[in-house]
């Protein structure tokens, strides 16, 4: 059996890939408070990427009848993927890779000083044409969700925040696969917008179980159900924000490209050999044993059969492109990433940036304090998670980086 059955009173059952990966008893405690839900299809199934995560746990599908838990899509709604194969070859690429670097911090805003405000170095002071013209095919739903939560669009608007990387685990990367192709890969999601979108539903779906007497786990785990008051504003709100992560991302890089072809230190090359654009933070309407159901991926990525997907170990470590096989039994996902095996805090109090600069030796990125939480030790071996989803996925390309931006 490929995966772990875990069982537990009054519960679903949980069915989990994490042979040979650390998985922790907060993870394992929030699963089973997520099974408890009599709105859950068939089972929940858990990611070898999975730990624990604010509202519920990362690494995790739920399959949800007529019904969406808000803090299960969670605060970084449409989070993912994005990468591109080039022409280019390593050969190409300069002995010294710290002005690449350079071109792509200048090109796309990344970090956050002042949640939003005037001084946040991590968003546009006066967005470029290409995230205005983005910005512009998502206005109109923007001001449709504006006209019934007006408090939403306070803070920056919209605009400035696409085409920007963000702060914590959102990166970009440039790296070579195993033909020593290079391919330019992030990950962002839905930016302050999508922040303020999930953060206030999940408010709202709370006050509505307490309203209903609700006997909840874990009152982050509050769900809308098909026909209540909220229902179909989050659907429109969520499937909004997903949009917006996307074209976040395609709007990243596409300035990513266009930088380091203007740097001049790389021949002529295209950018279209491969593209990848996946979620891995959001929720959709699919059919799963015979029932439209909605599913809801926290850290966990579409893998139908032949569809394809991107899942990235840590700063120092290998990334995957993968195509899916199309396990029923895992709803058609497989993990996010690597997942993290310590919290930011721990990783912070036990890694020095000695250890970090060991850990990413022959990588042109950031090698101070203020990463420490990023390192490589603080999340699990790629290679074992990608043993224990073996039946999840297939690999199509291996992926090793050689600059790395973080916020």
């Amino acid at each position: 059996m490929p995966y772990k059955m875990i069982t537990h009173k009054g519960a679903v059952p949980i069915k989990a890939w994490i042979e040979g990966v650390h998985f922790d008893d907060n993870a394992q405690q929030q699963l089973i408070n997520t099974a408890k839900l009599t709105i859950v299809h068939k089972w929940v199934a858990a990611m070898p990427d999975v730990h624990w995560g604010l509202g519920a746990t990362v690494g995790s599908v739920v399959p949800t009848k007529s019904a969406i838990i808000p803090a299960a899509v969670g605060v970084d709604i449409g989070c993912g993927m994005c990468a591109v194969k080039t022409t280019l070859k390593a050969e190409h690429l300069p002995d010294n890779l710290a002005p690449i670097r350079g071109a792509i911090e200048r090109a796309v805003p990344h970090g956050r000083t002042d949640r939003g405000g005037r001084n946040d170095r991590g968003a546009w002071s006066d967005p470029p044409d290409h995230a205005l013209e983005a910005f512009m095919q998502l206005e109109a739903g923007y001001t449709k969700i504006l006209d019934k939560y007006p408090k939403l669009g306070r803070n920056a608007h919209p605009a400035a925040h696409i085409g920007t990387l963000g702060t914590g685990n959102h990166f970009i990367e440039v790296c070579l696969d195993e033909s020593q192709q290079v391919w330019f890969m992030l990950h962002s999601g839905s930016r302050g917008v999508g922040n303020r979108i999930g953060t206030h539903f999940i408010e709202l779906a709370k006050r509505d179980m307490r309203k209903h007497a609700k006997n909840l786990p874990d009152e982050n785990l509050a769900y809308f159900e098909e026909g209540a008051e909220h229902f179909d504003d989050y659907v429109a709100a969520v499937g909004w924000a997903q949009d917006y992560a996307r074209a976040n991302r395609d709007a990243m890089m596409r300035a990513v490209v266009a930088a380091i072809w203007h740097t001049g230190l790389v021949p002529e090359f295209t950018a279209d050999v491969m593209a990848v654009n996946c979620h891995h933070n959001y929720v959709q309407r699919e059919e799963h044993y015979g029932e439209q159901v909605f599913v809801t991926r926290k850290g966990a990525v579409s893998a139908r059969k032949g569809e394809l997907g991107i899942i990235p170990g840590s700063m120092g470590a290998r990334s995957y492109i993968v195509r899916g096989l199309g396990c029923e039994e895992s709803f058609h996902s497989c993990s996010h990433g690597a997942g993290r095996v310590m919290s930011r805090n721990e990783a912070r109090k036990k890694f020095t940036v000695r250890d970090h600069e060991a850990a990413t030796a022959g990588i042109e990125c950031r090698k101070d304090k203020d990463v420490l939480d990023e390192t490589p030790a603080a999340y699990k071996d790629i290679d074992a998670v990608m043993e224990a989803q073996k039946d999840l996925v297939e690999i199509v390309h291996t992926l090793k980086q050689i600059v790395c931006v973080k916020g």
